[in-house]
């Protein structure tokens, strides 16, 4: 999972047009004031478990939250930032996970519909930690293989 952090005075997004992964939605136009959005992109090695996935994104964006003492998070699935995909059907329960686990803890969360071309406005707030990136592994702990996110030897699977 890629993840860019951006924490904005405000966002304001509509989805625009679906593509054939678009998820039925009748939410397209949101936003949210004075929040990190977590720009989120699920790749292929999110898929061998994706339960601790969702839990490794959470307890990353909750530290990030706690920082910067925010409760307001924007979900928003972003494609760019990696070439290794994960299939859509599991990218989108791996996010629909993520805002789920964030609101049983407490945060406000909005995501942003999975799937789309979207027009949207950010405005940073411009300090230091406005904006962080995070890679995470669901397998880091238990994998000699090498991957973008370590440095053991490739293994064929």
């Amino acid at each position: 999972m890629k993840l860019l952090f951006i924490h904005v005075d405000r966002i304001w997004y509509r989805a625009k047009r679906g593509t054939k992964f678009a998820e039925e939605t009748t939410e397209k136009e949101g936003s949210m004031n004075d929040c990190i959005v977590a720009f989120s992109c699920v790749e292929k090695y999110d898929e061998i478990k994706p339960d601790e996935t969702i839990n490794s994104i959470r307890e990353e964006i909750v530290k990030v939250a706690d920082k910067m003492k925010l409760k307001n998070i924007v979900v928003f699935p972003f494609a760019h930032l990696s070439q290794s995909l994960s299939h859509p059907e599991i990218a989108l329960k791996i996010l629909k996970g993520v805002e789920s686990s964030l609101k049983e803890s407490g945060f406000e969360v909005k995501r942003v519909p999975f799937g789309w071309s979207n027009e949207f406005e950010l405005k940073s707030k411009g300090h230091p930690m406005a904006v962080l990136s995070r890679t995470i592994c669901p397998i880091a702990e238990e994998c000699d293989k090498r991957c973008p996110y370590c440095s053991g030897p490739l293994m064929a699977e």
